[in-house]
């Protein structure tokens, strides 16, 4: 393969020589350099920008097209330059190969010294780099033991409806022409006789006009048929239809002024010619709602603070809750106020809380933590210049964007990380008017994943202050509070069902102080358990949740996904034709109906069922089923048991007579 016979710079010596990727083998250290794909699976050692990052793009992976981060070790950060890479001398401890492309697990030993290794120091190979001039890795996986080649299958190939009905019709035509052919050289070895021989065929083909030898006059004669009837198979008519697609999707198609999307400057584009004609036969639509009913553009739209709700505005989500109630809602309704600020991750207006007006607020002391949380629990990386204005973010997700951008706006801008360092810039925190460039030492985080979800961070002020921010779902995070203040917590739960309603994606913010001896004592077992090499993540787990309880409930974030242009009407143009629309989302059962309403899946003649149980009802069904098939197994081993018996009984019977 012509992929194989790229090259890369692989360290021979002190300096980069050019080498083919076939000839990459499992502990080389190498190059690579921006827009380059990553050969194969690399341990991520130093990168040419600061603090050991790099941007890579993992489109070839798993379709997403947003950047994600990478982070090698502080140990590693030095071996930029071949003349430091080859001083590298390590051992790397890891998991057997296995296509798993979100997990990693591994030690990384050095000077004696054990590093454990995350997905955040692994570059897998398809991957390509970018924002990055180059950075150094070394191979621990290659060829067929890398994981994408092991997440490689044989693609079935797809054959669209009229070619199915073309390949039939074919078959009927040589079923046609094999029966006219055999019909018409039995008949010539029947009726052949010398009685014509005034046709004067015996001098030509005497082989062919013998009445002595009709067996072989019979099987000349069908092959002469099958010449000459042989056109009644269309032989350019699979080239013709290949042409039409061809000519379909190149000047159609890909110049279809209906289908280029004039934001991003995105033409259509057939990546295949096989299905045209598919298009116009589909009857079923299946589709999720976050990135494609949705923009996937998150912006930060209201929140709940101590008890107390902040922001305005009406969502879609409930212009179609309204309309679901026979309500009509005006856009002049929805207008934002004059101080409302709009930026990309922010789209809030409340002025009870901008530019440090939340000093007067009831919960002065809720609203700092609430910031601050917002400021230090994330894996955010900023970019640019350390200014409001010209800095961005690069984060994992949108919605963790958008979070670190409602803190800039709240006057907690975060803009410097280090490997152990968070830099926030507060406002008006002491008084009004006064900005301080806050340090807050990093310790642990606690990463979000699909069983925990929720994130933590445990970081230490500059005055010995110890606390863990943790963010995370609603159900989550309210299973770990503290018990007392009830009211805070059953108002916030009403805001949460609010927000929910209005069809915006909710995060509960909590805290919790901790005192030295608490913090030292837990630490020792989270070490442990990430430099466990078997289970990593479920010892991570289990010992987040000797931490993260005893929360105190400081508030909640209402993030608004907005609806793409044209959904509304593209979806009933859909339901006209006839196509029926499935849609999958992981909101609640109110949320999801008033969002079917706002994108016309449903209106109000639209004859709704819902079917609906409790997790834990669901479960018990399980595990009634588990039991059930339990005790079939049991009763059929038992009954295999006492026919073996039987046999051998019946045997030794028959023996002994």
């Amino acid at each position: 393969m012509s992929i194989n016979n790229a090259h890369v710079d692989v360290l021979q010596g002190q300096c980069w020589e050019s080498t083919p990727w076939k000839r990459l083998q499992v502990g080389d250290i190498v190059r690579i350099k921006q827009d380059g794909y990553f050969p194969a699976d690399l341990l991520f050692l130093s990168s040419t920008n600061p603090d050991g990052i790099c941007y890579i793009e993992t489109a070839n992976l798993d379709g997403e097209t947003n950047l994600k981060i990478r982070k090698a070790l502080e140990k590693t950060w030095d071996y930029v330059i071949p003349e430091k890479a080859s001083e590298f001398k390590g051992e790397v401890q890891c998991e057997q190969p296995n296509n798993s492309l979100y997990t990693f697990t591994g030690n990384l030993i050095m000077d004696k010294q054990t590093i454990p290794l995350s997905p955040n120091q692994l570059l897998l190979r398809g991957c390509s780099l970018r924002n990055t001039e180059y950075i150094v890795g070394v191979v621990i996986f290659t060829g067929h033991e890398t994981k994408v080649m092991m997440n490689s299958m044989n693609v079935p190939s797809k054959r669209s409806t009229l070619e199915k009905k073309l390949d039939k019709l074919i078959l009927a035509l040589f079923a046609t022409l094999f029966t006219m052919c055999v019909i018409g050289a039995i008949g010539s070895g029947i009726f052949i006789n010398e009685k014509y021989f005034y046709l004067g065929l015996r001098g030509h083909v005497e082989d062919q006009f013998n009445p002595k030898n009709r067996f072989v006059v019979t099987i000349l004669t069908m092959f002469t048929l099958i010449t000459l009837y042989s056109t009644i198979i269309p032989i350019s008519l699979y080239v013709s239809i290949e042409m039409i697609k061809f000519i379909q999707c190149t000047q159609f198609i890909n110049n279809d002024l209906h289908m280029y999307h004039a934001e991003s400057n995105t033409p259509a584009l057939a990546r295949t010619s096989n299905l045209n004609e598919e298009l116009g036969q589909v009857e079923y639509i299946f589709s999720d709602k976050t990135g494609t009913l949705t923009r996937n553009l998150m912006e930060f739209f209201k929140c709940s603070i101590g008890g107390e709700m902040y922001g305005t505005g009406i969502t879609e989500i409930e212009k179609g809750g309204a309309e679901r109630a026979g309500i009509r809602i005006d856009d002049d309704e929805g207008k934002r106020s004059a101080n409302a600020v709009h930026e990309k991750g922010f789209n809030f207006d409340d002025a009870r809380i901008m530019r440090g007006a939340w000093r007067n607020e009831p919960n002065p002391e809720a609203c700092k933590e609430f910031f601050r949380c917002l400021a230090i629990c994330h894996t955010v990386l900023p970019e640019g210049e350390e200014t409001p204005e010209k800095i961005s973010y690069q984060a994992a997700s949108p919605d963790e964007a958008a979070l670190v951008s409602a803190a800039k706006n709240f006057g907690f801008f975060f803009y410097r990380r280090t490997p152990t360092t968070v830099m926030v810039r507060e406002s008006h925190v002491e008084r009004m008017g006064s900005i301080q460039d806050v340090p807050y030492e990093i310790l642990n985080v606690l990463e979000f994943n699909s069983t925990r979800k929720r994130q933590s961070v445990v970081c230490r002020f500059t005055n010995g202050r110890l606390v863990l921010y943790c963010k995370g779902a609603d159900n989550v995070v309210y299973e770990r509070l503290a018990d007392g203040n009830h009211d805070m917590k059953k108002i916030s739960r009403e805001h949460l069902e609010q927000f929910g309603s209005a069809g915006l994606r909710t995060l509960c913010l909590a805290y919790r102080d901790l005192s030295r001896e608490q913090y030292e004592s837990w630490n020792e077992k989270f070490v442990q358990a990430k430099s466990s090499l078997r289970d990593r993540d479920k010892k991570l787990d289990e010992v987040a949740e000797l931490i993260e309880k005893d929360l105190i409930l400081v508030g909640c974030t209402a993030i608004e996904d907005k609806l793409q242009e044209g959904v509304p009407t593209c979806i009933e143009t859909l339901s006209a034709a006839g196509i029926k629309i499935w849609v999958l989302t992981g909101d609640k059962m109110e949320t999801a109906i008033n969002i079917a309403y706002a994108c016309s899946l449903v209106n109000n003649d639209t004859k709704q069922f819902i079917i609906s149980s409790e997790t834990g009802a669901i479960r018990e069904a399980e595990d009634r089923v588990s039991c059930t098939y339990c005790t079939l197994d049991n009763i059929y081993n038992a009954f295999s048991w006492f026919i073996s018996i039987a046999k051998s009984f019946s045997y030794k019977t028959q023996k002994l007579k």
